[in-house]
């Protein structure tokens, strides 16, 4: 598929549980020196949504430093989330939570497996999920980066898919297209990857796949220029999801010339 400036021009905008976005990076808000520089972080990367642990990030409590204050959520989407959650209980339970304070409803499912590894538990993420769709949420679930369980969760009323790339925090890069491609190819809800990206073309990678989009955190916290890195991840997943619409050429086992061997002086 060729692009023309007409269609270059149009905005390719994304839509979960009917909400619809321009930006294809959603961003954390963990791991830095201050609020003031995770707003300006979020800035830089031109995010529309922002995903807030609500067990570990001030939303509520007026007598100490508030998020609030710096990232205000009437003009970015405020994506509650359970990270630190080891069993379905406790994440349904910090999402009613949420609910209550800032009465958000599309939230970010995470159940974890272990500490070692946070790895999704995805018996207890598939009994959240359930459970969640049931009360009026709606989850946008981390999960394990397996087509069928991507297909569970789907049916149980995730909204989102949310596969890892790599075990979260390790920077890795996304470890396996094969099966991220086949999560893409299979669902009909927005597929992101979350966890594991550590640069601007692992962010590119993910796009380049076919996915809706990408959420990171420490790749942008723990860069040595938080700032530059945020942006550099916005012109990442802004060119993966451009080469992905344009059709990349086929791959050859041998050379092939850019000009024509026929007619040469």
């Amino acid at each position: 598929m060729t692009e023309n400036p007409t269609t270059l021009a149009t905005p390719d905008t994304w839509t979960v549980a009917g909400r619809t976005f321009t930006s294809r990076l959603i961003v954390g808000t963990g791991k830095y020196k201050d609020f003031a520089q995770n707003a300006a972080a979020l800035e830089a990367s031109g995010a529309e949504i922002v995903t807030v642990a609500v067990r570990r990030v001030n939303v509520s409590d007026p007598n100490a430093p508030m998020l609030t204050d710096f990232i205000d959520p009437r003009q970015v989407t405020y994506l509650p989330n359970t990270a630190g959650c080891f069993n379905a209980e406790d994440a349904i339970r910090t999402l009613r939570l949420a609910r209550e304070a800032g009465g958000w409803d599309l939230v970010k499912l995470e159940v974890l497996g272990e500490a070692r590894t946070l790895y999704p538990d995805m018996r207890e993420t598939l009994k959240a999920t359930e459970i969640l769709a049931r009360e009026g949420f709606l989850p946008m679930v981390y999960c394990v980066d397996d087509p069928i369980a991507a297909k569970q969760l789907e049916d149980a009323g995730a909204v989102a898919i949310m596969p890892l790339g790599a075990p979260i925090g390790s920077g890795l890069g996304i470890q396996n297209r094969v099966t991220i491609r086949l999560i893409v190819e299979g669902a009909k809800v927005p597929v992101l990857v979350d966890a594991g990206v550590g640069t601007a073309s692992d962010a590119a990678v993910a796009m380049e796949l076919g996915c809706d989009g990408v959420l990171m955190n420490t790749a942008i916290a723990e860069a040595k220029d938080p700032i530059r890195m945020a942006r550099a991840m916005r012109l990442a997943v802004e060119a993966g999801r451009h080469a992905y619409l344009s059709g990349r050429m086929a791959t050859r086992r041998y050379a092939d010339p850019s000009s024509p061997l026929a007619g040469l002086i």
